[in-house]
This record gives C-alpha cells, structure tokens and sequence, in this order.
C-alpha cells in the first residue's frame, strides 16, 4: 500500500486536491477489480501545517487528517496548484518550505501540480533539476527561478525524486505516472480509460498561446511591433522594419531584444503562428490560404514553421482545437 500525502495551504486550488484524491479512489477500485483482492493499493492523507482546516481560493475549506508535526511517512508528497500564485517573500522561510524540503530528504518523491511547481521552487531542491510549470507563467516562473531548467513544452519532468506536472489538467498525468510507477500499466491504462485521458499526450504546447505584452516604454520598438501585426500577410523581412523605424539591422535587434526579451525574427514568428492558431481554430479556410494570409507563399515553410512552434501540423492543430458549431 502506497502513502500519498496531499498538502492543502490557503489559497490553493481545491480541485487540485479533490481530484487527486479521486482519481486514486478510482485506482483503487481497478485494483481490486484486476487482482480480485479486497485490498486498496493507494492511501490518500490531507496535511495542513498544524492540522487545521485551510481555504482554498474559492472560499471551499479542505479538512486534513494530520499536521506537519505528525509522525507520518509518506511515498509521495504532492503540492496543490496556488491561485493566485503568492509572491516570493511570502513564502520563503515558510513551515511549509522545511516541511517539503525534509519530505524530499527523507526519500518521499515531491510532486508539483500547476502552479505549485513556484512553491516547490522556493525550496530550492528544483535548482540545477528540470521542472515545468503552467506555460501562462513561464515568464514569471524563469524570472523567479533562473536556477531551474524549465522544460515549459513537457506535461510532466521527472528528475531525482522530484516530478512537476504543467497546467491543472496534467495533475491527470501525474496521478497516471504515480499509478503506473506503484500498481502495472493495466492498471494505468484501465484508469485513463475510465477518467477519459489520453495517457500518450507528453506536451502542453500545442495549447500555449503567445502572449505578446507592451509594457516596454521604447516607443520605436513599439511602432515596430505595430508594423509587424499590421504586415502579417507580407513577406517582410528584418531589416524592413528595422528600416522602417529608422534604425539600423544591428541596434534594432539588440533594442527589440533589450524591449521585448524575443528577437525580431522569433517574435515574427511567434506572431504569424498565433494568427494561423486563429485562423486554423474558427474558420474552414484551407492550408494555402492561411498561409498567404501570414506572409507566405511557400505553404510547406508554413507548415514547418507550425509544427515547430505548436508539435502539431496545422491539420492536425485545426483537428484537434476548431471551434465552429459546425464542423
């Protein structure tokens, strides 16, 4: 019988733990049903920090069956998704921030859920270790925490008895890879089946959106940017723009980096990406019409270009995310 200790704090997302604690239930369930056994193969336990009840961000209070302080040894400690996501100082030098770090010393395998990969950063043990984390808050997260070899594309990194699962739907994979690692892949298999999950499913990128922001006060940069979106269906190049805004190639790209923290080039690509994503998403316009839309004639550089961004080909994207009524 394997231990799973859920941590529960204030402000965490309750459905990060209700479902955890689910889906182990239904583990159990396939497990008695495959091996005829009358025994449970997953122990699930709630752990605040002095045992009392906490509030999780839609007001819902989580109940716990013990505190940090209780002696209780656990094969996997799994913190919640935090919403919104609390800011640095409040965490560092937390109970909860030893609790973990003790956890992991004593040879429990620490799991993040969404954005609890932040609360697990601030221990320090994802230094110099892979992790992923919710790609809305890649940005935030590589700000934070340079030390971490962030892998954003990955719904789940796994390095030293630590595993970290990308946005909330992951938590999925990660009680998937939990059951499997600790029961069979019958066992796994017969539970994504009954949870509808496609267990195959390894990457987050094809539902990231780029986010563009213009919070950069470099008004020349700016008017660029506006250049760029306004010429999509053009096949502009680099030095277009860096002329347009009376800038040389060279001081432009390093201006547009220092600006926007993306190279020109990328930043192109990023736009014309999304543009084909919206295109693909709520409309049945064919491949070679999108393409010409965004600047190119080539419609096999577009499809290149697509699957490298997203890991999907536009008709396999369009397949998956179209949004018509209709279809």
């Amino acid at each position: 019988m394997k231990m799973i200790t859920i941590l529960a704090t204030d402000g965490c997302l309750s459905s990060s733990i209700s479902n955890m604690v689910d889906t182990f239930a239904i583990a159990n369930v396939w497990h008695r049903t495959l091996t005829k056994s009358k025994d449970n193969r997953f122990v699930t336990k709630i752990v605040t920090a002095d045992g009392n009840p906490v509030t999780c961000s839609n007001c819902m209070q989580i109940l716990p069956q013990f505190a940090f302080t209780d002696a209780v040894q656990s094969d996997y400690l799994i913190i919640p998704a935090l919403f919104p996501i609390p800011d640095s100082g409040s965490l560092h030098n937390s109970p909860t921030i030893e609790f973990i770090q003790q956890q992991h010393a004593s040879g429990t395998t620490v799991a993040s859920i969404c954005t609890g990969s932040f609360l697990l950063a601030e221990t320090g043990l994802l230094n110099g270790r892979q992790a992923t984390t919710n790609w809305q808050f890649e940005k935030k997260f590589r700000f934070r925490y340079p030390e971490v070899d962030l892998q954003i594309g990955k719904i789940l990194t796994e390095q030293d008895n630590i595993i970290c699962s990308g946005a909330m739907s992951a938590l999925m994979h990660l009680a998937l890879r939990i059951i499997r690692q600790e029961g069979t892949s019958k066992l796994a298999s017969a539970c994504a089946k009954a949870i509808l999950v496609d267990p195959n499913n390894d990457s987050q990128t094809p539902y990231a959106t780029c986010q563009f922001t213009e919070n950069h006060k470099d008004s020349d940069i700016l008017k660029a940017e506006r250049f760029m979106r306004d010429h999509l269906a053009r096949s502009i190049s680099i030095d277009q723009v860096a002329e347009f805004v009376c800038l040389s190639p060279r001081h432009f790209k390093r201006r547009f980096k220092n600006a926007t923290g993306e190279s020109p080039l990328n930043y192109l690509q990023k736009l014309r990406v999304q543009s084909a994503r919206d295109r693909l998403e709520n409309s049945l316009d064919n491949i070679e019409e999108i393409s010409r839309c965004i600047g190119y004639e080539d419609s096999s550089a577009f499809r290149r270009l697509f699957k490298r961004h997203t890991s999907l080909s536009p008709k396999e994207y369009r397949s998956r995310f179209l949004m018509l009524e209709e279809r």
